[in-house]
C-alpha cells in the first residue's frame, strides 16, 4: 500500500466519526441526556397527580405534581403550561400505596416494603401514535421497628425522586 492510499484511509475513519453524528441528529428527534422529544413539541401540561390509592398520604401527590414539573422544565425545552391543548399533556392518580412484611426473622417481621403505583397517561398531541397509559411502580424496603410514618418520614424523598425519575423515563426516553 502506497503513502496516498493509506492516508486516504486514515483519513476516512475520523471523518466518518464526524459525520455519523450528524446525520443521526437530523433524522427528527431532540436527543440531549437521552431524552426525546420531537421537534415540533414546545409545550407540556403536568395535571395534579391525584392520590387514589387506599391509604392517602397527603404530602405525596403535591410533592410529585410539583417535582415532576420541575424536572420537566430543568431537564427539557419544554414549556409548561396550563391549557389542555399542550402539545405533551401528561396525567395520572396514585393507584397503590401499600405495605406488605418483606422480611421475617425470627418469626417475626424484620423489613416492610412499601409499594408504590402511579398510572400515567401521557398524550402526545404530535405523534397521538405515541401517546400510552402505564402504571409505574417501585418498591421501598424499611426495617419493621419502624411505623408507616416513621418510614415515609424517612423515605418521602426517595420516594419523590425514585417516582419522578421512573415517570419521566417512561414518558421522555423511549424505554
Amino acid at each position: 500500500m502506497n503513502f496516498l492510499t493509506r492516508h486516504k484511509t486514515t483519513m476516512f475513519v475520523p471523518c466518518a466519526l464526524l459525520v455519523v453524528p450528524l446525520l443521526l441528529a437530523a433524522c427528527g428527534i431532540y436527543s440531549f441526556r437521552d431524552v426525546s422529544i420531537e421537534p415540533e413539541a414546545k409545550t407540556v401540561r403536568v395535571a395534579y397527580l391525584e392520590n387514589r390509592a387506599r391509604y392517602v398520604n397527603p404530602q405525596l401527590s403535591p410533592q410529585l405534581t410539583d417535582k415532576l414539573r420541575q424536572k420537566i422544565n430543568n431537564q427539557t425545552r419544554l414549556t409548561n403550561i396550563q391549557s389542555e391543548d399542550a402539545h405533551y399533556d401528561i396525567s395520572g392518580y396514585v393507584s397503590d400505596y401499600t405495605v406488605t412484611t418483606s422480611g421475617i426473622s425470627n418469626q417475626q417481621a424484620a423489613t416492610n416494603r412499601l409499594t408504590v403505583t402511579i398510572h400515567v397517561v401521557f398524550q402526545n398531541r404530535v405523534r397521538p401514535e405515541r401517546s400510552f397509559e402505564a402504571d409505574v411502580s417501585r418498591n421501598f424496603d424499611f426495617s419493621a421497628s419502624l411505623s408507616l410514618n416513621q418510614a415515609e418520614a424517612q423515605l418521602g424523598e426517595t420516594i419523590v425522586r425514585n417516582m419522578v425519575d421512573e415517570i419521566f423515563n417512561r414518558i421522555f426516553s423511549n424505554w
